[in-house]
């Protein structure tokens, strides 16, 4: 008879997931972790069920973008596949964005939404992404204290009734340039009757079907730069769903995130309403990045969760020379450096949203304020590199399978590659960093977090692993002294590798945290074995500076071609 490959499986995705159910058992009070398992857990059979299914199903449809009706009347019409509009309506009534601001177990709510996303989010092709906009909107709107706006808009943005909810866009990507959004060519302008409207051009607006979003301009008359830009409250839902005084150039071809309706858009009119004052927009705008770099590392996470769950069910049904490829060293060794990966992301992640929530509750300290605000640039750029290697590996582990679009697999790399682009580049992301360590003094909060985790520890296997954090920070914070004290273009060459290290430094002590809590409490070894491995992967990425080899190397890339 002829051979059939059985292709991969999953089952409930929540209770497969030992890492996410010891996290919550070790972080959330009892009674909480019960109120809240019942979703988790409906929310992990859709995941890997019906949505799952429908996921595969839908795999070769995309958005399209209608641009005139059959009269010749502009339309801007987008309709999404249909994937995407189960996803809308799961994400709305499981509260995926209203958790957090229903705050039913204060601080925790955050833990409880960001587990709900992480579930959700790798049976969604990229759903998420217009959730993670519609959260930051709805953080930014509150922490602006624009009572109208909120009123009017963070009702919608926070709903579970798929009729009247709202997702929103953010519009800050012009041509002139993604990150240096000082240089936006959008400019607000006061109308007659004191309502302003903006003129440009966004070229990257990843939610062309919001009901609304936030933009960047500049009003007339004010000083170049970032200072001079405000930010503007832009409301889309019209009648027949036209957006008077927005064009929908095109929908972008991108690599991945091929459900996402990415749009090129002129502004021509559009009515827009001050959410913070009329200068300052970036700092405005600054509590919506917080939360959308947490929803990115949570894809990341989310999208090496998937990966390995259909790598291991795979490894189980395939056999080659006389054995399973579970059965086989190697192979399982491969596996396991993976995991190690994946486990050490998503503590990282989950640590930066547990301050999160106790920001937004009032309970924070200053000290862990400092490293909040350092540990979100971190994680993101930490867990967005790890999720494009760790899938790469992951379609390996697959053979020919995973080079083919049909079995669903190719997706998960072209949509990872996102993650360290979207929302700052790892180098942004690394100044960014940098800065924060040079302003405040965060590193040196940083380092007593490592060294809390890490204090009590006393199993030996860990010893080395204890060890590798310690002196990763160690050497970190010493390089950076030395750095800035004498080199500055060396200390900004080598900020990717200090913020890599931080964030694997970090990751490796919250491991080893979880590894000695997880052995004492629930008898698991599993944990300890990741922390383990996470070490040997490699923690310290940092290394000497060598100027001259820099300086050669460069003048490489200004050489102008041979005509």
């Amino acid at each position: 008879m002829a051979f059939y490959q059985d292709p991969p499986s999953l089952g409930n995705q929540y209770d497969d997931d030992r890492v996410l159910r010891s996290y919550l058992a070790r972080v959330l009070p009892r009674e909480v972790a019960a109120s809240i398992t019942p979703s988790l857990r409906e929310m992990g059979e859709l995941s890997g069920g019906r949505l799952y299914r429908l996921q595969l199903a839908d795999r070769e449809n995309e958005p399209e973008l209608t641009s005139w009706d059959a009269w010749g009347k502009r339309v801007d019409r987008v309709e999404v596949t249909q994937l995407w509009k189960e996803a809308a309506r799961i994400a709305c009534e499981h509260g995926v964005v209203a958790t957090a601001y229903e705050r039913a177990h204060g601080a925790f709510s955050r833990v409880h939404q960001f587990a709900l996303a992480y579930l959700f989010d790798a049976s969604s092709d990229v759903y998420t992404c217009p959730l993670a906009m519609t959260d930051g909107a709805a953080r930014a709107l509150l922490a602006s204290d624009n009572r109208a706006l909120i009123d009017r808009a963070v009702p919608r943005l926070t709903s579970r009734d798929p009729a009247s909810a709202w997702t929103s866009g953010q519009w800050m990507t012009e041509r002139t340039g993604g990150s240096d959004v000082g240089r936006s060519e959008t400019v607000a302008r006061p109308g007659p009757d004191g309502a302003y409207r903006l003129y440009g051009t966004k070229w990257f607006a990843s939610a062309a079907t919001s009901e609304m979003a936030l933009a960047l301009a500049r009003p007339e008359g004010n000083p170049e730069g970032s200072r001079g830009l405000a930010l503007f409250y832009v409301e889309l839902a019209g009648e027949e769903g036209r957006r008077e005084g927005v064009l929908l150039n095109r929908l972008k071809d991108k690599l991945g995130t091929r459900k996402v309706p990415t749009a090129e858009i002129t502004l021509d009119g559009v009515l827009a309403t001050p959410v913070a004052g009329l200068t300052n927009g970036v700092r405005a705008i600054a509590p919506m990045l917080n939360v959308t770099r947490t929803w990115n590392a949570i894809a990341a996470v989310a999208g090496m969760r998937r990966g390995l769950a259909l790598a291991r069910s795979y490894a189980q049904r395939r056999a080659l020379f006389g054995a399973t490829l579970a059965e086989k060293p190697l192979h399982m060794d491969t596996l396991a450096e993976l995991q190690a990966e994946f486990e050490g992301a998503f503590h990282l992640t989950f640590r930066a949203i547990e301050l999160l929530g106790r920001e937004e509750t009032g309970s924070l300290t200053e000290s862990e304020a400092k490293l909040l605000r350092l540990m979100i640039p971190i994680a993101k750029l930490t867990t967005a590199k790890q999720a494009v290697s760790v899938l790469s590996e992951v379609l390996e582990a697959f053979g020919g399978a995973g080079y083919i679009e049909d079995t669903g697999l190719p997706r998960l790399l072209r949509d990872a590659q996102v993650l360290p682009i979207w929302e700052g580049t790892t180098n942004v992301l690394a100044l960014d960093a940098l800065r924060v360590i040079l302003k405040d003094g965060s590193l040196d909060i940083l380092a007593a977090e490592v060294a809390r985790l890490l204090t009590g520890v006393v199993e030996p296997k860990l010893a080395e692993a204890e060890t590798a954090a310690s002196r990763a920070v160690s050497h970190a914070r010493a390089w950076i002294k030395e750095m800035a004290a004498t080199d500055r273009p060396g200390l900004e060459a080598g900020a990717r590798r200090v913020a890599i290290t931080l964030g694997r430094a970090l990751s490796l002590a919250l491991l080893v945290r979880h590894a000695a809590w997880a052995m004492d409490r629930e008898r698991s070894r599993a944990a300890l074995a990741a922390a383990i491995q996470f070490e040997r992967n490699g923690v310290d990425c940092i290394r000497d500076h060598d100027p001259d080899t820099v300086e050669t190397l460069a003048e490489t890339t200004r050489q102008k071609p041979a005509t």
